[in-house]
């Protein structure tokens, strides 16, 4: 995937206002924007990114009387309502195109089960919004085109060309998007949930303690040896002042540090699973260089510089009570529950508390650019049409709503006036949302009014992460972390049904043996010297196969059009 492909500059009407706000981050965010307010440019008016769709009347559109709709229930949303249908946004909808909506919402933590038992009953809704991307490759019976074939759910193709003007205009001004949409038998399945702007695909990186720097006369690092020397003045130079070596330099977070973010890994320009090396697919763990990066951190590991204790704590509140309780020196985290959240917590009891976005590290100075953590703009995200559904023109049509402007304006900000305010052309939020007078956090006073704290079937406005990140270390360390090399990441490939049943137990195998060796090599269980003996382990694995299999399928990626 072309990773200079174009940000997207969206103005108030354009049908294709694009971006996101980062899954999994839980902190407050702004942008610091003033100015007087303006009006919207007329509906219909031609723009830098296409000409802006107006949105009809509900006689008009023909919406549907009634909906049923499956949908997972966001946990923010959860903590303040039952259904989405007391969210504001989609009250407003419903006056807007007269549909009612019947939301579904599957017990917290049921989720795939219930998906699951929909799909063996042949019961469905008439929308299933999901991760159909957490199913292809896994389960060949539920990838979309299995689900097509099956006549559970509908190919959407003709459909979006028909009745989904809005969409339709997104997906030929930006025809990548389209490609990662569509499966590798050329059937579109949803209604996608989609990322519009690069840099909104980066929200997770290494951050360090900025005071401990300061204190230290030291800079942020940005090489791995650069990295070595400070984790090791924050071992011996005693930064948190208590007078004992009791410092953790670097807290170590395998999930996170490795599998999502390439953290250390990626200053070899390699990953902890498969990566796309100008269109060869590779096999991170069994490459020379992955050796080398084992015995860095197995020498780290040695020299006190990395948690003793990382690979047995697996509960969020340990590193929080380690973080908190001024012992850790640096680790990798979202840019709003790991940054701004700590920052939050800490700013009445330890006020010189300060944090910073560092660089993912080069091997040397002067070295390639490394690989840093990036989201796909579609990752299988949206809502699908259930091929019983009566009446799927009108569904599509209403689903379509909310990639228009009114729509988008809706589900990304919720009731002007009331959550935001337009000044100087900018819908900024209000003090409903920013210091809500219920005393709501952010992310539940979002979802009180809008959706677009998490995903769904519509694309996610930049302006909504620039006013979430209220902090300017969190704004500064995403443009931090953007800085790393993307080009290596994997598209989101599906297998075939032949390719998922061959490789599925190998994977599982091949996994928990890479994740054993990991910690065998760093603790120091296993001499480094048997990294051939382990690769040799991998191939008899039959990783070759697995390593195959999605190369066929990043070629039929690459052939999409």
């Amino acid at each position: 995937m072309n990773r200079k492909q174009k940000s997207l500059q969206l103005t108030l009407v354009s049908a294709t206002l694009l971006a996101v706000l980062a899954t999994g981050c839980s902190s407050n965010g702004n942008s610091n924007s003033s100015g007087t307010a303006t009006s919207p440019a007329p509906a219909g008016t031609a723009t830098g990114t296409g000409t802006a769709q107006a949105s009809p009347s509900a006689a008009d559109a023909n919406y549907p009387a009634s909906m049923t709709y499956w949908v997972q229930m966001n946990g923010n949303a959860g903590a303040i309502m039952k259904t989405y249908n007391e969210m504001a946004a989609y009250q407003e909808i419903e006056k807007k195109t007269g549909t009612k909506v019947e939301f579904q919402h599957p017990p917290t933590g049921q989720e795939k089960d219930q998906f699951n038992i929909m799909l063996a009953s042949g019961n469905l809704p008439d929308v299933v919004e999901y991760n159909f991307g957490s199913t292809v490759g896994l389960s060949a019976s539920q990838s979309p085109d299995a689900l097509i074939k099956g006549k559970q759910l509908l190919r959407l193709n003709e459909l979006i060309d028909q009745y989904a003007p809005n969409l339709s205009e997104v997906l030929k001004e930006h025809p990548e998007f389209k490609k990662m949409i569509t499966t590798d038998e050329g059937n579109i399945y949803v209604m996608p949930f989609l990322l519009g702007d690069e840099l909104l695909s980066v929200v997770n990186g290494p951050i360090f303690r900025q005071d401990w720097l300061d204190k230290l006369n030291l800079k942020v690092p940005t090489t791995i040896p650069e990295w070595e020397a400070v984790l090791t003045a924050f071992r011996d130079k005693d930064p948190n002042g208590n007078g004992k070596q009791d410092e953790i330099p670097f807290f170590m977070n395998l999930n996170s540090d490795y599998d999502l973010n390439h953290l250390f890994v990626g200053a070899w320009g390699i990953t902890t699973d498969f990566y796309n090396d100008n269109g060869k697919v590779k096999y991170g763990p069994i490459q020379p260089e992955y050796k080398e990066f084992l015995a860095t951190l197995a020498r780290w590991y040695k020299n006190g510089l990395i948690d003793k204790d990382y690979a047995s704590i697996t509960d969020a509140k340990l590193k929080d009570n380690k973080i908190l309780n001024n012992e850790v020196g640096a680790y990798s985290g979202f840019a709003g529950s790991g940054l701004g959240r700590y920052l939050t917590l800490q700013k009445e009891t330890n006020p010189s508390f300060s944090l910073v976005g560092a660089p993912y590290p080069k091997l040397t100075e002067g070295g390639a650019n490394p690989l840093g953590q990036y989201t796909n703009p579609f990752t299988g995200y949206g809502a699908a049409i259930s091929a019983h559904a009566k009446n799927p023109e009108q569904i599509v049509k209403w689903l379509d709503y909310k990639y228009g402007e009114e729509g988008h304006m809706l589900i990304n900000f919720g009731i002007e006036g009331v959550s935001y305010k337009m000044e100087n052309g900018y819908p900024k939020y209000t003090d409903e949302i920013m210091n809500n007078p219920d005393k709501l956090p952010m992310s539940q006073a979002m979802a009180k009014y809008f959706q677009s704290g998490w995903n769904g079937p519509f694309v996610q406005d930049k302006r909504v992460i620039e006013q979430y990140y209220t902090i300017p270390a969190q704004r500064e360390a995403q443009k931090t972390w953007f800085q790393a090399d993307h080009s290596k990441q994997m598209p989101s490939i599906s297998l075939n049904a032949d390719e998922s049943s061959k490789t599925a137990s190998i994977m599982n195998d091949v996994k928990t043996y890479r994740d054993e060796m990991f910690n065998k090599f760093v603790m120091g269980a296993e001499p480094i010297e048997n990294f051939d003996k382990y690769v040799k382990t991998l191939e008899g694995m039959e990783i070759e196969e697995a390593i195959k299999a999605r190369q066929a399928a990043l070629d039929r990626y690459l052939s999409r059009k």
